[in-house]
């Protein structure tokens, strides 16, 4: 891949058909998209610069419209075609190397099969001893001093 640059026109072209929210939209209430070209280019840009989302440059649509857009683009498959198109062998390899930067959340079926393991099993260090307070720890310990034969 080249070092890092927004999409040329022609590339935008050749991306427009594989993205779904530029195709026309029945209803047309609620708050416009932000610009998709920009929002396209801010994920690229944390793709190829390996940065958090929070550090993106102010030149880009919020980093969190980025972020949404991106977990959409990506569970739809949309970004594997994207990156393909634009970079052929190379940007399907960038995508393999972000799935493996991403955090994988358990499904329902692993988070259950997790809590029936945890309660099945004995609890590690046992029972957890009563705490005692330093001040009658010192008063149990005079007593027994005053207690045993000298």
């Amino acid at each position: 891949m080249k070092p890092w640059r927004d999409i040329t026109e022609e590339e935008w072209q050749r991306v427009v058909p594989l993205l779904p929210e530029l195709r026309p939209r029945a209803e047309l209430r609620g708050r416009p998209l932000a610009n998709t070209r920009a929002v396209l280019n801010g994920v690229l840009w944390v793709m190829y610069s390996g940065a958090t989302w929070s550090a993106l440059p102010r030149r880009y649509p919020s980093y969190q419209t980025c972020h949404r857009r991106f977990k959409t683009w990506y569970d739809e498959g949309v970004l594997r075609r994207v990156m393909a198109e634009l970079f052929g062998d190379e940007g399907v390899a960038l995508c393999s190397t972000i799935e493996a930067r991403m955090r994988r959340h358990a499904s329902p079926e692993e988070r259950a099969a997790r809590r029936k393991n945890a309660a099945l099993s004995p609890a590690p260090f046992g029972p957890a001893a009563p705490t005692v307070r330093r001040s009658m720890r010192r008063s149990l310990r005079d007593r027994t001093a005053l207690r045993q034969p000298a």
